[in-house]
């Protein structure tokens, strides 16, 4: 016999891949009968093909339409910002007895670092508000604030992770794409999920914040630009005019028309298609969206696009509400990017990364909330505040003013939605090291944006790895009611 590959004959050959082959054969026969076939398509093979994006009804009447996330990358101070803590005032440099645990391990022992902004109150319902937040402590009727969330993690990687997706590993569908799977989109020539980054960089985990996971990729996040192309490699190849590129989405339109039952059968070729289909129409609908120079002098200063420490941030808050309004259905706007000072990471100078980091994004905040509420719009858009934790009371070394991470206890606040506003939930013990009444973890936080959106928490699922998987865990969760109108 004539000797193959290491010396085996053809027959020894066939005989040890036999079952490869048989394997990939039956594969094939078992696709063409639907059995192989993901969720998105019927189990009975032959149902058409929908759209994954497709607008979907929820548990119940839902009292938000739309999410926009403020995420403030690297962990903003609660006790510099919204937790206003008047026994620590005169305590500067005075070594305490305190439980902490950050990137710097276990601690029994700190110097306290006093809060270096003044505090006010603002609003009928009195809320106290650091200098570093001027223009949103306007709005502060309008907002509930959470005193006492509590995270699994200290470390940036892992804590974003929990923050985004509700699980300490990646792998797991971020809160963006469990809302487009739940409800789909409303406008089907923009993405469902959008997220715009820093400038400066993105953050630790990268992608994996945005992530759909084990989802299909249709609940992947579109990451946009505020400036230029806004979405990278949607324009069309040089030379090609418009013409040219209408008659080869008819033509695609025409092939989907005329392979229906193919669709059925393959899921990869109707997501293909789905996707062409989409990159067409995003050509067209995305500039539009992102042409900011439609709006008037007024709304640009509004955001504080007039001014250069702002305008950055206020082009994305100013974005994503113009997304809201043709039914886009999250967005997540990340304040900070990269590493140390260029995000809210103060483990050094507490005083100028806070100032610089509040100073671009209060007055598109408060601009955003503003907007929202003039156009009647915010009573329908849950607007969501925080970062992956807080910061300690103490200092992290034995010089300077720079604050170690804080799982233990922090503040994140909501807006809008079907939210109460000037309320503040849960507190933190006096030096607000961590949280002691109605303590509150990421998942409550999850679920309470699930039930806005009119989902039961508890009964979102996706089957997966022979479960089913949820956004909020195995255990049994109940959003806030205390702030919920």
């Amino acid at each position: 016999m004539t000797k193959n590959f290491c010396g085996r004959t053809r027959r020894e050959f066939i005989w040890q891949t036999g079952a490869g082959f048989t394997a990939t054969s039956l594969a094939a026969m078992l696709s063409d009968d639907g059995f192989l076939q993901n969720q998105l398509v019927a189990a009975d093979g032959q149902t058409a093909w929908e759209n994954p994006l497709a607008p979907k009804t929820p548990h119940f009447p839902a009292k938000a339409k739309s999410v926009i996330f403020l995420y403030m990358y690297g962990g903003p101070s609660h006790i510099d910002t919204f937790d206003y803590k008047p026994a620590m005032k005169g305590m500067d440099n005075k070594t305490i007895d305190v439980k902490t645990f950050g990137r710097g391990g276990h601690k029994t022992q700190g110097r306290i670092v006093e809060p270096r902004w003044d505090f006010k109150q603002y609003g009928e319902c009195g809320k106290w508000v650091s200098s570093l937040f001027p223009h949103t402590a306007e709005m502060v009727d309008d907002i509930s604030f959470l005193h006492s969330m509590t995270a699994d993690s200290p470390i940036h990687g892992s804590a974003m992770l929990m923050m985004n997706s509700g699980r300490i590993l990646s792998g797991s569908p971020c809160l963006g794409s469990w809302v487009t799977y739940g409800l789909g989109s409303e406008n089907q020539n923009l993405p469902g999920f959008v997220v715009m980054l820093d400038p400066r960089g993105g953050p630790i985990s990268g992608a994996k914040n945005w992530s759909c996971g084990y989802m299909p990729a249709s609940y992947q996040a579109t990451i946009m630009r505020s400036q230029g192309t806004p979405i990278l490699n949607l324009e069309p190849p040089t030379g090609m005019s418009r013409e040219v590129q209408q008659k080869i989405l008819q033509s695609i339109k025409t092939y989907n028309e005329d392979h229906q039952k193919q669709r059925a059968a393959n899921s990869q070729l109707a997501a293909r298609i789905a996707n062409y289909e989409l990159a067409f129409r995003m050509q067209t609908a995305a500039p539009e969206a992102t042409d900011l120079e439609q709006e008037t002098e007024d709304t640009h200063n509004l955001y504080g696009l007039n001014d250069p420490r702002s305008k950055t941030f206020g082009r994305q808050c100013l974005l994503a509400r113009r997304l809201v309004e043709r039914g886009v259905r999250f967005i997540q706007i990340y304040s900070g990017g990269n590493h140390n000072d260029a995000n809210w990471d103060a483990h050094g100078d507490l005083k100028t990364n806070h100032d610089l980091h509040a100073g671009e994004t209060d007055k598109p905040i408060a601009g955003l909330l503003k907007d929202l509420k003039q156009r009647d719009m915010l009573k329908d858009t849950l607007i969501v505040w925080g970062g992956e934790f807080g910061r300690q009371p103490t200092a992290e070394y034995a010089k300077g003013t720079g604050r170690d991470h804080n799982s233990y206890g922090f503040t994140m606040w909501m807006a809008g939605g079907g939210i109460k506003g000037g309320v503040s939930v849960g507190t933190t013990d006096e030096l607000g090291s961590r949280a002691v009444e109605d303590r509150f973890h990421v998942r409550d936080f999850h679920a309470t944006i699930l039930n806005q959106l009119g989902f039961d928490p508890n009964r979102l699922s996706y089957f997966f790895d022979g479960l089913d998987q949820r956004l909020v865990g195995v255990e049994h969760v109940a959003p806030i009611k205390q702030i919920i109108a």
